[in-house]
């Protein structure tokens, strides 16, 4: 990068000789595995979180993440090469700072961009020259331009020439097996030439494929796009499984025999609603930055009402199938299945289950719940009133309630001992598809 002693150069040197250091801001399901990855790279990295429970379980060398392991938490707990921290100020001694902060929605739909400023303002106490900085979070285009560079540049410091800024999306899926945070493909776009391959050089080192993109706006208008194809599919098959049910169709075996087409259809399933930090919220992101254009988002916006209404869908369902047993659903034991927002792990991020557990209670029913993965059910910002902790499946459980209502199809669980001792089972995932018929009555929901 022409003068070997400028900021730009310097930078480059340290990321090709692996002796930058790498601070990541959040250790959650995003933070975490990409801090996992620059170490395995060779990096000295700096792991940031307000979390104190959270650091103090990675000295110990702990993992709070079960889907990842123990094993990487315990080596890098050894090693002179990770420093865990609560102390902001430790972050002064990286070379590149990668942000990984929640982009919730607020009280009203708006994107709530609090922790991504609080984190920018975190980061510019420390800011010197040479450092590169790469925002992770999802959120709606125009961000890291601008909301986090005017933050930086306060400092006196200018972007592309001092410091240096990017935008990486990032694409976790929580238990997924066939994929890991170094061979998902990563998208990098700077907020100017040199800030933009910096980030591509860095990212590169520890991800297996790294695309460069023009800017950081494409990078994050296509991790919008992403989500947003998502939702609205999976919307779709959720708006038809109502109609197809009141037709006698079973929704899920037309899915499978559109999806023997080789070319023009993928697949996509219906579910009690959406869960996990992305599909839920950030399409919305778009929605409202839309606003500011002029333009509304009809498609995502009815998606998003679709899959909102879903956990309503699987109660009425519920409902139905009570009221087939001569029963109501006020007084009725209604065992869940299931909280965690996907198969086979303990992320609970927006898991549709919250809100079917809350319309539950409040219709009157007696509620537990079973599931491997979360043993207690500690509460989340709209369901802070619901403490719970997973009951056994035991025969004796399935079989003294009225209902079991299947909300997440996790391996770990014993679907013979619902099939052979049910009374009623709602089945909103069609887990139970290998056992019908079942004893008891069965509701597809």
């Amino acid at each position: 990068m022409g003068d070997a002693t400028t900021p730009a150069a310097l930078l480059e040197h340290k990321i090709q000789t692996r002796t930058a250091t790498v601070g990541v801001v959040g250790l959650g399901y995003v933070g975490l595995p990409l801090l996992r990855a620059f170490f395995q790279a060779g990096f000295p990295v700096v792991g940031y979180d307000i979390d104190a429970a959270k650091i103090a379980m990675l000295k110990r060398g702990d993992s709070y993440l079960k889907h990842l392991g123990t094993d990487f938490v315990q080596e890098m707990a050894k090693s002179p090469k990770f420093l865990p921290t609560s102390d902001a100020n430790d972050l002064g001694k990286a070379d590149a700072i990668i942000l990984c902060v929640p982009t919730p929605l607020g009280k009203h739909g708006e994107p709530d961009m609090s922790y991504i400023e609080k984190s920018t303002e975190m980061v510019a106490k420390v800011l010197r020259k040479g450092q590169l900085i790469s925002l992770e979070s999802t959120t709606y285009p125009g961000t890291t331009r601008g909301d986090c560079m005017p933050i930086l540049d306060k400092t006196g410091l200018v972007a592309g020439v001092d410091y240096f800024l990017a935008f990486s999306p990032e694409r976790e899926d929580p238990g997924r097996k066939d994929h890991s945070t170094q061979t998902i493909p990563k998208l990098v776009g700077g907020t100017d030439e040199v800030s933009g391959k910096l980030a591509t050089q860095l990212y590169s080192a520890a991800i297996k494929q790294v695309i460069p993109v023009d800017n950081a706006e494409i990078a994050e208008a296509a991790k919008l796009l992403e989500n947003i194809y998502r939702c609205v599919n999976i919307a779709l098959v959720n708006e038809l499984k109502p109609v197809l049910a009141a037709m006698g169709i079973d929704i899920w075996k037309v899915i499978d025999a559109a999806a023997t087409k080789p070319f023009g259809f993928q697949a996509f399933y219906p579910g009690p609603g959406l869960g996990g930090h992305c599909i839920p919220i950030d399409p919305f992101y778009l929605t409202w930055k839309a606003r500011e254009f002029g333009h509304h988002t009809r498609f995502i916006e009815l998606a998003g009402e679709i899959n909102n209404s879903m956990p309503h869908y699987v109660i009425h369902r519920t409902i139905d199938g009570l009221n087939d047993s001569g029963k109501a659903l006020r007084g009725a034991k209604v065992l869940v299945i299931g909280l965690a927002y996907k198969p086979d792990v303990d992320d609970v991020r927006e898991t549709p289950a919250a809100e079917i557990i809350k319309l539950l209670f409040e219709h009157g029913a007696d509620v537990s719940y079973h599931d491997p993965h979360v043993p207690l059910f500690a509460g989340m910002r709209k369901y802070m009133e619901y403490r719970m902790h997973s009951v056994p499946l035991t025969k004796e459980n399935v079989a003294a309630a009225d209902c079991v209502l299947v909300v997440t199809n996790h391996a770990a669980i014993d679907w013979q001992i619902i099939a052979e001792h049910a009374r009623l089972c709602v089945d909103s995932r069609n887990a139970l598809k290998q056992h019908l018929p079942i004893r008891g009555a069965y509701v597809q929901a």
